[in-house]
């Protein structure tokens, strides 16, 4: 037994170093987390990375926005709604816009493009003096949300099928604990530029010329330098890259020395680093699934059309408008909620910020959950299995959100170690849910995944901007916007039960 478990253990550490290649479509088939030596790892750490550092502005606001900001610019509760609703519509609009060209030119060009677009308004995040100014400067900082986008068809053109769901849950999971680790970031800073004498006025506005700009232009430079397209080279060549056979490239050289065939049609080969590499041959009897041999097209109307009008497009966009809208509202509100809630000499917006980052730093295991458990059922039960998985994830974060609702209207006085236990419980399912539907969507019209991408991210910030506006036309009582969402979530995602799926 202990020669078994080491043996086991010796096989998940190797499957989390080395790239296992399907030699039918170049795609990776585990998720060398450990390395930096092959084109695989690579793009895998650039894809949440990038997404990762895009909420360093595109979240900055909202820690400090309780208080700091709003007392600086003299802003009414009214207008802190009315910019974190603003904040959501340009990801809106840019993710829908990013998917068509993820499909033509590939999303390593297009997440780098995004970061240095959105790093023009951070960089004039410090020149705002009115809640109009506000609204303008968040608007276009809302582009980098569509980062998500590109991360998620970065990982989908690199990863195979049996493990693309966990792929793109890491990716989205790490990525969008950016959201988390900027509350603690932008408080920090702004509490130490005020130690350093700085006035608040001054403060905040330094702290965005300090964090944002210069990491996403670091980050843009990183992912233009060190990743790559497609497993096939160049973008324009990713229609060789389905083929029966693995030819020589750069993270994977072969010669008479290096390539043994052994029983079960294993090859060994060698990445530039001579590291080992297996390779198992995938013959036609078990390509099942259309998204083997996909590729992305570049979009036209017909395409559109028909992608439009497919029901399976719809499956996850709405099942994601319930979960991921749902996170970006909590996101950007529940600070100001604690704040309310709770404000004293002991609880200011330093606590409730700090207390509201939890939300997203527990996408770093919780996402990634979710597409674990989507390629574990993807085994047994096909695609339908991750349907009803996100399904099921999503009415359990509608329960919770219910429940976590009229807990805090029907208490007075409510606990703040209750509050934080029932939304720590509702951010698992919800996480879980988020990380469960993108291993789902690269299913759903696979040879146009950018656009399928784009739809879905953006559906997910339309939610975003729906639950926001509860958030803002039902202030009070507080806990009132909590059971709408829960209510809305609950409902649609037992609808998405009669949406049929491919079984592979």
């Amino acid at each position: 037994m202990p020669a078994l478990t080491l043996s086991g253990i010796s096989n998940a550490y190797a499957s989390m170093r080395y790239p296992v290649i399907n030699p039918s479509n170049r795609k990776c088939s585990t998720i060398p987390i450990f390395s930096l030596n092959n084109q695989y790892s690579r793009n895998f750490h650039l894809s949440w990375l990038g997404f990762f550092v895009a909420f360093l502005s595109w979240f900055a606001f909202a820690p400090l926005i309780p208080d700091a900001i709003k007392t600086d610019l003299k802003l009414t509760s009214e207008e802190v709604g009315n910019s974190n609703i603003v904040s959501l519509c340009a990801t809106l609009v840019v993710r829908v816009i990013s998917g068509p060209l993820i499909d033509r030119y590939g999303p390593r060009k297009v997440m780098a493009g995004l970061l240095i677009i959105g790093a023009i308004p951070s960089g004039l995040a410090g020149t705002i003096s009115t809640a109009q100014g506000l609204y303008i400067v968040r608007f276009f900082i809302g582009i980098l949300g569509a980062t998500f986008v590109s991360c998620q068809a970065w990982n989908t053109a690199f990863f195979d099928t049996k493990v693309v769901g966990r792929a793109n849950a890491l990716g989205g999971g790490w990525g969008n604990a950016g959201g988390g680790f900027t509350f603690i970031i932008m408080i920090a800073l702004f509490n130490q530029l005020l130690a350093d004498g700085m006035s608040p006025h001054v403060a905040w506005r330094v702290a965005f010329a300090i964090v944002p700009v210069p990491i996403l232009l670091s980050v843009a430079a990183a992912i233009l330098m060190f990743g790559t397209d497609h497993p096939a080279g160049k973008w324009s060549d990713r229609y060789k890259a389905v083929a029966t056979t693995l030819p020589a490239s750069d993270d994977q050289t072969s010669n008479s020395e290096n390539i043994k065939t052994k029983s079960g049609d294993d090859i060994e080969t060698g990445d530039e680093k001579n590291i080992k590499v297996t390779v198992t041959a995938v013959t036609a009897t078990n390509l099942v699934s259309e998204l083997d041999t996909a590729v992305n097209n570049p979009l036209s109307l017909n395409t559109a059309y028909e992608i439009v009008l497919n029901p399976l497009t719809w499956l996850p966009s709405l099942a994601y408008m319930t979960t991921f809208g749902y996170e970006l509202a909590i996101d950007v509100n529940l600070a100001t909620v604690l704040y309310t809630l709770f404000k004293s000499p002991t609880f200011g917006q330093t606590k409730a910020g700090y207390i509201a980052g939890i939300y997203g730093l527990l996408n770093v295991f919780f996402r990634p959950l979710g597409g674990y458990f989507g390629d574990l059922i993807y085994v047994k039960f096909g695609v339908p299995g991750k349907k009803y998985l996100t399904i099921a994830c999503g009415v359990a974060q509608g329960l919770l959100s219910l429940g976590l609702g009229f807990y805090i209207d029907n208490h007075s006085h409510p606990s703040l170690e209750v509050i934080i236990v029932i939304f720590v419980i509702v951010a698992m399912f919800n996480e879980v849910a988020n990380g469960a539907n993108f291993s789902l969507v690269p299913h759903c019209n696979p040879n146009s995944n950018g656009f399928m991408t784009g739809i879905v991210g953006a559906m997910g910030n339309l939610g975003g901007i729906f639950f926001a506006i509860i958030f803002r036309f039902q202030p009070y009582p507080l806990g009132r916007a909590f059971w709408i969402a829960g209510v809305i979530a609950v409902g649609v995602n037992l609808l998405l039960c009669i949406i049929r799926v491919p079984q592979f």
